[in-house]
């Protein structure tokens, strides 16, 4: 399957909670409050992220898939839908 821009989203989110959660541990030993109370923070929001990332994986997955199916069987009408749009920005951009 191709890489979607929402696919590309959903790894980029992964990436920054991997890396937040790396950046808490790097932090481990440093001291003080400010720091202790941001560590934790990220480490929670980590945490609660992390199944929301995964549900919507998951639906960018299926949508994929059904929009996939859908041109699939309807090769025609997406290929006459394409072209209608592409020649109605034609004019438009003729006219400039």
């Amino acid at each position: 399957m191709r890489s979607t821009a929402s696919e590309k989203l959903v790894t980029d989110f992964r990436t920054l909670v991997s890396d937040a959660e790396e950046l808490a541990r790097a932090t481990a030993a440093q001291t003080g409050e400010k720091i202790t109370l941001l560590r934790s923070r990220v480490e929670e929001e980590a945490a609660a992220i992390k199944p929301r990332l995964a549900r919507a994986e998951v639906a960018v997955k299926e949508a994929a898939g059904r929009t996939d199916a859908y041109v699939r069987s309807n090769a025609w009408a997406v290929a006459g839908v394409a072209a209608g749009i592409g020649l109605v920005a034609g004019l438009l951009l003729r006219r400039r």
